[in-house]
């Protein structure tokens, strides 16, 4: 009787929804069907994931179980006490001395294969990207040569660091020239802007100067941290592999590591290094340097002296005083002063060459970390505002990516296709 009423309830509920009412009935049937085989389809699925849980935990402590045993314990401890033991092993097999046997190899490969331009085109990656790059872009957006695209150029070039004045020489060429450039053909304007930068950058000679008598001189000179006397130990190695005699003048006498680490060079490149204690004069070790490469009949002497401070006046005057020492022995000598600068510090690289050319008349300058910067054109700064040569550039680690600089190859390098 119970279900009979509910069903008719339900029934008229229906009909009362729309249902007809001859189908009240057999709509109602339905309904209470599918609503118990759904609570039955609920039941199953409720008991297959208890039964799946209870799968698992039963498995899981079978695999647990043999690691907690004291024979698994015992096992893991025999294995670390026998792998500790063997591991210095390897280690004694990689001797230091091994390690420039191996740089002396990759050095012969590397050589030969990479041109200048090659790794020029590399080391220039950055300054290409943040001048040449964003160079394209600006005449791409920009869409015509007029006064705001010359003023954008400007912005270009001095965060490239070619320095205010050579910027402005340089912006107002372009300004003359602007006729020869299509704004649809980036080339042309890669075309004239590389021909105003090549007429700016002074090129010493790529070879040394040959004195008359003696051994020829080099005085490297710098601040600390520009990597003067890596480029001594660089140099000594190149001129070595060309069959020179190479000594060395450990100069710079107040940092403790820096006699050291021109002995190891002169390992490197069979090189022979005159050192005093450390404090010594200066002027004493370039005196003794000299009388050792004259007396040795040496091709080539470097002299390596204290980074210094620009600002410091009295450091700058012992310079002098170096050079005066070394003349006395080898006349006309040192036949180069080489001024060691970071190309990373940019215009501060510009007013230490400034200093220096007052102090000790230098004669070329080697720009070291090319590679590392993105503010190539301090080399145009310094070439065209201190009509210096920029005689050397570090484009890289190796002992080879210390290069004769070339302005062509310079220019080419800049402006390549990526």
């Amino acid at each position: 009787m119970n279900f009979e009423l509910w069903l008719q309830k339900i029934a008229d509920f229906l009909v009362a929804a729309g249902v007809a009412p001859e189908d009240g009935q057999m709509a109602a049937l339905a309904l209470i069907y599918l609503v118990l085989t759904f609570c039955a389809l609920g039941i199953v699925v409720l008991l297959l994931r208890r039964n799946l849980r209870t799968q698992k935990t039963t498995v899981e402590p079978q695999e647990e179980a043999p690691l907690e045993t004291p024979e698994a314990v015992g096992e893991a401890a025999e294995s670390a006490e026998v792998t500790e033991p063997s591991e210095p092993a390897p280690a004694e097999e990689v001797p230091l001395a091994a390690e420039p046997e191996t740089v002396a190899v990759e050095e012969v490969v590397e050589k030969e294969p990479v041109s200048l331009y090659q790794r020029m085109r590399q080391g220039l990656a950055k300054t290409r990207s943040s001048l040449v790059g964003r160079m394209d872009e600006l005449l791409g957006s920009h869409g015509r040569l007029d006064e705001e695209f010359l003023e954008e150029m400007e912005e270009l070039l001095i965060t490239a660091d070619f320095g205010m004045q050579t910027t402005q020489d340089l912006v107002q060429a372009l300004a003359g020239r602007l006729k020869e450039i299509d704004p649809n053909e980036p080339a042309q304007l890669h075309d004239v802007l590389g021909e105003e930068i090549r007429a700016r950058l002074k090129t010493g000679s790529s070879e040394w100067p040959v004195p008359e008598s003696g051994p020829l001189v080099i005085m490297v000179v710098g601040v600390n941290g520009v990597g003067k006397t890596t480029t001594i130990g660089k140099l000594a190695k190149q001129f070595s592999d060309q069959g020179k005699k190479v000594v060395l003048g450990a100069g710079d006498t107040f940092r403790a590591a820096a006699a050291e680490q021109l002995e190891v060079w002169g390992e490197r490149s069979g090189a022979e290094v005159i050192r005093h204690t450390e404090g010594s004069d200066p002027g004493a070790v370039a005196f003794d340097a000299a009388k050792a490469a004259v007396a040795r009949n040496a091709d080539v002497l470097i002299l390596d002296t204290a980074g210094r401070l620009h600002t410091k006046v009295n450091l700058m005057e012992e310079l002098k005083k170096v050079r005066r020492v070394i003349d006395r022995e080898i006349p006309g000598a040192p036949h180069e002063t080489l001024l060691v600068l970071d190309a990373t510090t940019g215009q501060n690289a510009l007013i230490q060459a400034r200093s220096f050319q007052d102090a000790v008349d230098v004669t070329g300058i080697a720009l070291t970390k090319l590679d590392g910067t993105a503010k190539g054109g301090i080399v145009v700064a310094i070439s065209s505002q201190l009509e210096l040569p920029v005689r050397l550039i570090g484009i890289g680690e190796g002992v080879s990516d210390l290069r004769h600089f070339d302005a062509d190859v310079f220019v080419a390098a800049l402006f390549a296709n990526n």
